[in-house]
């Protein structure tokens, strides 16, 4: 439809407010429904560990976790994920304590450039939270979706493998 005093077309933005439980907190946002979940983590709420990579859901630099289960944020909308808890990288230390998947990525080097980490670290806690057994072939298939240019996959496996051991002990 166009307006036709000025020839332009004519577009509604849809907005709403939606409510986040992110990091174990309530956030109520007012948001262009069409507003990606990674967008409304970094823009909205200045959540900025999470990265926005190819934004295509192809590279897993914005995993975080919806439910305790990895999610692509870029492909996720906002206003989807009211009543889901979300976790970030950023929720991830208790009492300033990192996370056991966080102690395991610096204990075996598993980041060169940082810039996919969060994304597998995310990934790799999902992963542990949903019980899959830490072998070598599991932890490459159920992390494949998360992408590193440096090539640091050998460490970050052996992250993986260190901190479900950790879990189970």
């Amino acid at each position: 439809m166009a307006d036709p005093a000025k020839n332009t077309p004519l577009t509604a933005v849809m907005t709403a407010d939606v409510t986040l439980d992110v990091n174990g907190a309530p956030h109520t946002l007012h948001l262009d429904v069409r507003t990606t979940l990674l967008d409304a983590l970094r823009d909205h709420l200045n959540l900025t560990g999470t990265k926005k990579g190819c934004d295509l859901g192809q590279c897993g630099a914005c995993t975080v976790l919806v439910d305790g289960r990895p999610v692509v944020s870029c492909l996720t909308l906002a206003a989807t994920q009211q009543g889901r808890a979300i976790t970030t990288i950023e929720g991830l230390e208790r009492d300033g304590k990192l996370h056991p998947v966080q102690e395991a990525f610096i204990e075996h080097d598993a980041f060169q450039c940082g810039y996919c980490t969060p994304g597998q670290i995310m990934a790799a806690v999902g992963l542990l939270n949903e019980g899959v057994p830490a072998t070598d072939a599991a932890i490459r298939e159920r992390m494949s979706g998360n992408l590193c240019r440096c090539g640091a996959y050998v460490n970050i496996v052996e992250a993986v493998k260190a901190a479900a051991a950790a879990q189970k002990g």
